[in-house]
């Protein structure tokens, strides 16, 4: 997609300023991690068993590791090479614990990482329709994402998204030792897997909620283990779904909702899965409209 600069109502085409090396790349990667995918930067050039990671991260909202390779040029496998690493990681799962340690933001403990939830992520410019294709399943732990500079100082970060992926990568690897093993270690959760408890009623009421959230600007549904997160910049909404309700959470400290009904509780000193310090117990549609100007709220802070 073309972008244009607007010069007084006549368009000038803003011409892309390709990366020369892959370490421009991982360099400005890893100085915005927090802004660009919301994680944590662990270690730069993390050597461990003959494999060299570009940067290991840790998700503290799935408390996972994440690794994120760079690639400049197309000819690799990127079910090949996620897999490899994502292997390397389970096999050694302590190294990465000391690694993640000895970095001294604070201390992991083994059972503080959901190791099922450990993910690849690829960065390049561009990929190959192959490589698209490659990670169309619905269960697959790999991201592809890709990064484009601009000679107006912008650069844009954008994630290949699945086409309607229903095919498990599970059924088609059963060949494949390294997959297999991985694969029964590491859980990609869906939307369809949260939604199997819910009632009709509940089913009908996600979905309301769920295109009221999704129509501001911006906001992806990124499913994890405990509950359905609206993202947008970071997490504004999380959704647990119970069979005859809705638990949500709302992203914002305790003290700055403004909310007159006091629909939602003050869950800030009580353990709780979802980002913030208010939730509510959602079970029917009466109160959408009010229940969203306390959303919005949370969107207007932690939006992009």
């Amino acid at each position: 997609m073309a972008n244009y600069r607007n010069r007084d109502g006549n368009l000038e085409l803003i011409k892309e300023n390709p990366f020369k090396l892959e370490k421009e790349i991982q360099t400005l990667t890893e100085q915005n991690l927090k802004l660009i995918f919301g994680l944590d930067f662990v270690k730069s050039e993390f050597s461990l068993n003959n494999f060299r990671i570009d940067t290991l991260a840790f998700d503290h909202d799935a408390s996972a590791f994440v690794i994120i390779e760079y690639k400049r040029d197309k000819n690799f496998s990127v079910i090949d090479q996620g897999y490899a690493y994502l292997s390397l990681m389970l096999n050694n799962k302590a190294d990465f614990i000391l690694e993640y340690n000895e970095c001294g933001k604070d201390i992991l403990k083994r059972n503080d990482v959901d190791w099922s939830q450990s993910k690849v992520i690829f960065v390049s410019p561009s990929f190959t329709t192959y490589q698209r294709e490659a990670i169309n399943f619905k269960d697959l732990p790999i991201e592809l994402w890709e990064v484009k500079r601009y000679d107006n100082a912008t650069v844009s970060y954008s994630q290949i998204q699945t086409s309607g992926a229903q095919e498990s990568v599970k059924t088609i690897s059963r060949d494949d030792n390294v997959v297999e093993t991985v694969n029964k270690e590491i859980k990609v959760y869906t939307e369809r897997e949260h939604l199997e408890i819910a009632s009709p009623e509940i089913l009908e009421l996600y979905e309301i909620l769920k295109n009221a959230i999704t129509n501001l600007d911006g906001v992806e549904v990124k499913p994890t283990k405990k509950y359905i997160a609206f993202i947008s910049g970071s997490n504004i909404a999380d959704i647990h779904v119970q069979k005859k309700a809705l638990k949500m959470w709302i992203n914002l400290f305790k003290g700055e909702l403004d909310d007159p009904k006091e629909l939602a509780r003050d869950v800030a000193n009580i353990g709780h899965w979802g980002n913030g310090d208010y939730e509510l117990q959602i079970r029917d549609d009466n109160n959408i409209e009010y229940i969203m100007s306390l959303i919005k709220q949370a969107y207007n802070k932690n939006k992009k």
